[in-house]
């Protein structure tokens, strides 16, 4: 039974067992799966958990930094400021790195041979060396806002005059006058020449034709004595050029002549370069009108350099010119490469500046002469007129001054029967037209007119009874004079005496007149007959209208001026140097070598010295005809102060050697130098014994400057806001300034209608430069009105200001203006007045302190009481047309207009009023007898009583209101 049971219990268990072993595999497979979720979802955690903490330590350090970097912008950096590598710093740096591979690898342009398997390489040096002329050329550019470096600054860069393609002062104006592409075609036919240690760069018997700039080492120009003797002239440096102006017209001209005294040697080895004169025949052919230009600024260069430096400074006279002229029987000397130029009789009407747009270069030339041209319709023949009217016409008129006493006219337009037989010597019996027409033909060999037409109605024939003044030294408007019989003495006023000195007599078939003709400056000297004589004159406007027919007629005219100038002249126009200086840049440091003399010709200059403490001090400023450095070159002492250009300047150079040779050659110039080194000496004295004293002697044009405003030659207006009426401003200011002398007001509107829309750009740079720096020297001061914005226009007017007033509205609250704020952050060094303006009817002024405290830049300040048209709303149509009326009228001499004029230009008067007590009451009738002679007051100051008076004055600006307020006190 139990057997019999065992089977069915046993069957029941072996049942159960799959179902648990079913269920352990279940769990067995389930578990790792829960066990590996759970794993998986706590790695994904951790995985997150370092991400954000990653992320987040990203973020934070991110913030750090960028915290770090703004605390950095706002702190001021604290020590010495490190100076900054400047960008054209870094182009000149550059350039000249590769000009010194170039210059290493182009050996075989040395006077060599090049084969036809080199040309590919040569190529090469060809584009790297114009890479780097390039280069060089685009770091000439100066900023106006940086500050200036070394003395070393004053010299281009290593390819000299050759790169200097800058729209800006250049060291050599006869080539920056070129256009890029006219410029680069001279630059063909440079030549490099290398100089060992005492080699000859030239000497007496070669062919002058050259013009040489010395690329590194360094050369001495010696003057060779009669007796054998070699005198250092001058050393050169590089980037400086060896040349005579003189030569180069000879060579133009076709009347090429050898070096005879003059010779260079290189000091140590050196690296010239060499630009044959001939390089400008095909630039002339294909440009004739440059040809004018290029003349005119040789001659301007012969005037207001040598004849500035020899004549006006060191006295001399009639040494300057040769007794007899050369040129009527000294035939042309033709070389076998050269030849005279043969340009076009007629210019076309594309070069002749009549289309609109840039204005071309015989417009330039107009303007240099200072023509005043207006354009008619009625083309048949030209008008004699002294209008200086602008109208737009189509024939340029022709203005012709008065004639003096006892000159007679005679034209081709009068009949032998008007006429009758002649009143002069040796054509008694012939009759004026065959006379005349004799003598023209006379004059048009000489100038080699090619079409005699030319001169149809443009030639007077005058005779001249003896003691009649034909021309007087300083006369702006002159002519040519073609002597026909009997001569014409030219006298010249010597300096510092009131004795004229005869130079030379002009001869039948001699000219004079030439220079000032081509330059447009004042005549240098006095043209007087002394006896009765017979002359041909043309007018300058006519000459220039011949020019502009014929350009090649100014090679005649100018061959004129060269033959008679003495052999002396032509060595000085080696040795002195005409320079420029870029705006901050040094032209000397406190403790350099004193190896020469300047003079500015147009620019400023500032000089500061540097005490033992080590802090600076403002000695002076200099302008246009000042001396600078003439008593540490005198006296051969270190320099005393540091001299900076406040803008772009040029200047005259006088080496030490040419001085010492010329006191050698001219004793009594030592006298002249003692005079000008006695009255720096006096200067300084009268400097110790009061502000004011050296004034009254006048040292301020021959010894440091005691006053800044002395000498400023371009004023710049500055509104502070657009609510400022500176248009009103600048003509009310013009108005006054004219009293003074000639004033011009220019604004961005009238340069684009006298120079073209064009004018602007920045393509047009040297030629808006060339023309401003004209209008500094035609006129006594010129005005900048800038625009309301920093526009290109804007920064021109601040770049080319002597001193820059900041105006503003007395009335309204005191703010710091948009441009004032660029003027802070900026180093420009120009002076800077503060003018408030006030209505007539309005409040006395106030607050003035509060305008002054966020200017410290500001070296003064002025309160101008304007009358009521300058507030008036007018549109610029208007406002023009009331002011044409204002201009008819006389500058009231009394008005604070008159006032700013005089503090301009240096013509201040002022009133010192001294102590006495009750006494010091008669001040009172000292005023009133000043305003009853009609003497205006601009400043007054006063010791006890005498402050009293002067304050009371100040306020109320009239003797009887002044007579009142000090009864009232009295009382």
């Amino acid at each position: 039974f139990l057997h019999g049971q065992g089977p069915p219990g046993a069957m029941g268990q072996s049942e159960s067992e799959p179902q648990e072993d079913t269920e352990d595999t279940s769990l067995t497979a389930v578990l790792p799966k829960l066990f590996a979720e759970e794993q998986l979802s706590t790695g994904a955690v951790l995985g997150a958990m370092l991400g954000l903490s990653l992320v987040a330590a990203i973020v934070a350090t991110a913030i750090v930094v960028l915290v770090r970097r703004l605390r950095l912008k706002k702190i001021p950096a604290q020590g010495t400021p490190k100076y900054r590598f400047r960008k054209r710093d870094k182009m000149l740096f550059y350039g000249r790195k590769i000009m010194r591979k170039v210059s290493q690898s182009t050996s075989s342009l040395v006077d060599t041979t090049i084969s036809n398997a080199s040309r590919p390489r040569m190529k090469k040096k060809l584009k790297m060396l114009n890479i780097a002329k390039k280069m060089l050329s685009l770091s000439a550019s100066p900023s106006p806002w940086q500050p200036g470096g070394g003395s070393r600054g004053t010299r281009p860069g290593p390819c000299g005059l050759f790169v200097t393609c800058c729209p800006h002062p250049c060291p050599h104006r006869v080539l920056g006058h070129f256009e890029k592409p006219l410029f680069l075609e001279l630059c063909k036919h440079m030549v490099f020449q290398q100089c060992q240690q005492g080699d000859y760069v030239f000497r007496p018997g070669q062919p002058d034709t050259s013009i040489y700039v010395l690329q590194d080492g360094k050369l001495e120009l010696f003057l060779s004595e009669p007796d054998g003797k070699e005198t250092v002239m001058k050393e050169v440096f590089p980037g400086d050029s060896v040349h005579s102006l003189l030569s180069i017209l000879d060579v133009i001209t076709g009347h090429q002549r050898p070096y005879r005294t003059v010779c260079a040697r290189a000091a140590v080895d050196s690296t010239v370069l060499r630009l044959p004169v001939e390089a400008f025949s095909a630039v002339f052919e294909k440009y004739p009108e440059s040809l004018v230009r290029v003349v005119q600024i040789i001659m301007v260069r012969l005037q207001r350099v040598t004849f500035l430096a020899l004549h006006n400074y060191l006295g001399l006279t009639n040494e300057l010119f040769s007794h007899v002229s050369s040129w009527p029987c000294v035939p042309p000397q033709k070389s076998p490469s050269w030849t005279p130029l043969t340009l076009p009789c007629h210019v076309s009407p594309a070069m002749t500046g009549l289309q609109k747009g840039p204005r071309s270069d015989f417009d330039m030339a107009y303007e240099r002469g200072r023509i005043s041209v207006s354009l008619q319709e009625d083309s048949t023949m030209a008008t004699f007129s002294r209008s200086v009217s602008h109208e737009a016409k189509e024939r340029k008129s022709v203005m012709v001054e008065e004639q003096p006493s006892g000159v007679h006219h005679y034209n081709d337009s009068e009949d032998d029967t008007a006429a009758g037989t002649c009143l002069f010597g040796p054509y008694q019996g012939r009759q004026t037209s065959a006379i005349f027409e004799a003598a023209k033909q006379e004059l048009v060999k000489l100038m080699k007119v090619k079409d005699p037409s030319l001169l149809n109605n443009r030639v007077l024939l005058h005779h001249a009874k003896a003691g009649t003044v034909i021309a007087r030294q300083g006369d702006q408007d002159v002519s040519l004079h073609f002597v026909l019989w009997g001569c014409l003495h030219v006298y010249q006023r010597m300096i510092d005496k009131a004795e004229d000195v005869c130079l030379f007599l002009t001869q039948p078939g001699e000219m004079v007149g030439q220079l000032a003709v081509l330059t447009g400056e004042p005549l240098i000297f006095t043209i007087k007959a002394n006896r009765d004589c017979t002359f041909l004159k043309i007018s300058k406007s006519d000459f220039y209208e011949i020019m502009r027919e014929q350009p090649s007629v100014v090679l005649s005219v100018a061959h004129t001026v060269a033959a008679r100038m003495s052999p002396f002249v032509r060595q000085m126009d080696f040795a002195i140097d005409w320079m420029a200086v870029e705006a901050g840049r040094a032209l000397y440091r406190q403790g350099d070598k004193s190896d020469c003399t300047y003079i500015a010709l147009n620019g400023r200059l500032r000089s500061v010295i540097q005490k033992g403490s080590g802090k600076k001090e403002l000695i002076g400023e200099y302008g246009r005809g000042d001396l600078i450095g003439v008593v540490e070159a005198l006296t051969r002492q270190p320099r005393a102060t540091t001299v900076h250009a406040v803008r772009d300047t040029e200047l005259a150079k006088l080496p030490e050697g040419t001085l010492n040779n010329i006191k050698r050659r001219y004793p009594q110039v030592v006298t002249r130098l003692i005079h000008l080194l006695s009255q720096k000496i006096l200067g300084n004295l009268q400097q110790l014994r009061g502000p004011f004293a050296s004034s009254g002697l006048g040292m301020a044009s021959s010894s440091e400057p005691t006053n800044p405003t002395n000498n400023l030659s371009t004023v710049a207006v500055l509104p502070v806001y657009d609510d400022v009426p500176t248009a009103a401003f600048t003509l009310e200011l013009k108005h006054a300034l004219n009293a003074i002398g000639p004033t011009l007001l220019l604004t961005s509107d009238i340069i684009r209608a006298r120079l073209g829309s064009s004018a602007l750009d920045s393509i047009q740079e040297y030629r808006l430069s060339g023309w401003l720096a004209q209008q500094e020297d035609i006129h006594r001061i010129v005005l900048y009105q800038t625009d309301s914005t920093l526009t290109p226009w804007t920064v021109r007017c601040i770049r080319q200001a002597d001193c820059i007033l900041i105006v503003g509205l007395g009335d309204q609250e005191p703010v710091l203006g948009e441009l004032e704020q660029m003027l802070e952050n900026t180093a420009v060094r120009a002076l800077k007045q503060l003018v408030l303006l006030h209505r007539e009817d309005g409040p006395s002024p106030s607050r003035t302190v509060e305008w002054l405290n966020m200017r410290s830049w500001c070296s003064g300040h002025l309160h101008i009481r304007c009358p009521r048209r300058v507030f008036s709303r007018r549109s610029p149509t208007k406002l023009r047309e009331m002011y044409e009326k204002v201009f008819e009228k006389n500058a009231d001499r009394h008005s604070d207009f008159s006032r700013l004029a005089r503090v301009l230009t240096g013509n201040t008067i002022a009133l010192v009023l001294g102590g006495g007590g009750a006494r010091g009451c008669s001040h009172i009738g000292v005023i009133k007898a000043m305003e009853e002679s009609g003497i205006p007051i601009d400043l007054v100051g006063g010791t006890s009583i005498g402050a009293f008076i002067g304050a009371l004055y100040a306020e109320e600006r009239s003797a009887v209101r002044t007579k009142q307020r000090a009864r009232e006190w009295a009382k």
